[in-house]
């Protein structure tokens, strides 16, 4: 194998505002420190925490890059002092806490894993982000049984796309909304039982009758302000709310009666402030659990475009357009 370089260039912000804020710098290559690996980077996802830190809106954690990014697919190419998984050559995607629009990139060897082989290096980009965050909260911090109601609202998005892909596999049935006929129709693709176009119907009332009025036993919420007191209304007795993120406001008024009636749990977390530990016990059961339907082409990432690298600028204006289905990802 070949020397690594010392510099490489890589796109960075270079200060709040729109995607033409994201400009190419030279930065050096770092080796990898112990229990972690450098990665040569073939793909990596864009994601909406990566347009938040480019708004000036999403800080990178104390002592982690400025450099967006946080999940990557590509090469081994150094392991650091204590890695004893993985070796020289290893092809694996990895959830990072940024630094992903970069031709190397570091990752702890713990929150890397193998690239299935039915994937393309660009369809393993797509996954550590969104599927990190499904599982964590679909899966640790509620729960997916076959035949539950699981009401997932954004179905294009990568988390929406995902978290249908999810839900079906472990045998639970999936309503979904989305902003058009066109995309209500790409979801049903993906898996969606019923989709819900939540500018012509109302989900609530839609959810309910698919149910046959008992409501969703599970909804992944990336929408919030007014969706809160709806999804309330929504949710089966004893039912979860999974608060992913807000495309609309994180403050809400809601009737918290219904909340206290029907026992529901409303849980909400974070992905990028988690320790290191916290994220290895997901991609662990990340492994054992999803990997195996992946071979079993029971789940595949559903892409919606690629742009080079250089190009990242026009990736972020793609997903803040909002027409994206499913993920967008940079090449190398």
């Amino acid at each position: 194998m070949s020397a690594l370089p010392s510099r490489m260039t890589v796109i960075g912000i270079k200060a709040p505002g729109g995607p033409e804020m994201l400009v190419p710098e030279e930065r050096p290559v770092q080796p990898p420190g112990e229990g972690e690996v450098l990665v040569k980077v073939e793909a990596a996802g864009v994601n909406r925490p990566d347009v938040r830190q480019r708004q000036g809106t999403y800080p990178p954690p104390k002592g982690a890059t400025d450099i967006p990014g946080l999940e990557i697919a590509g090469e081994i190419v150094a392991v650091g002092s204590g890695v004893n998984r993985w070796k020289l050559g290893d092809r694996v995607c990895a959830l990072v806490v940024g630094g992903g629009y970069a031709p190397y990139c570091l990752a702890y060897a713990v929150h890397a894993l193998p690239v299935p082989p039915q994937l393309s290096m660009i369809e393993a980009a797509a996954m550590p982000e969104t599927f990190f965050t499904c599982w964590q909260n679909m899966f640790m911090r509620a729960s997916v049984n076959a035949g539950d109601w699981v009401l997932v609202h954004g179905g294009t998005s990568g988390i929406g796309t995902t978290a249908i892909m999810l839900a079906k596999a472990f045998g639970a049935k999936v309503v979904t909304t989305a902003g058009s006929d066109e995309k209500c129709a790409a979801v049903r693709k993906v898996g969606a039982d019923v989709a819900v176009n939540y500018k012509t119907q109302d989900f609530v009332a839609v959810t309910k009758e698919a149910t046959e009025n008992r409501g969703a036993n599970l909804i992944v919420d990336i929408v919030g302000g007014d969706y809160v007191d709806r999804n309330y209304d929504a949710a089966a007795e004893q039912g979860t709310i999974a608060q992913i993120s807000f495309t609309a406001s994180p403050k809400a008024t809601a009737n918290f009666a219904r909340l206290m009636a029907k026992r529901l749990h409303h849980t909400g977390s974070t992905l990028r402030p988690r320790t290191v530990a916290e994220k290895a016990e997901i991609a662990r059961g990340l492994e054992a659990k999803v990997w195996p339907l992946i071979a079993a082409g029971k789940i595949k990432p559903v892409i919606d475009s690629t742009f080079p690298l250089a190009k990242a600028s026009d990736a972020h204006a793609r997903m803040e357009s909002g027409a994206h289905i499913g993920k967008i990802v940079l090449t190398a």
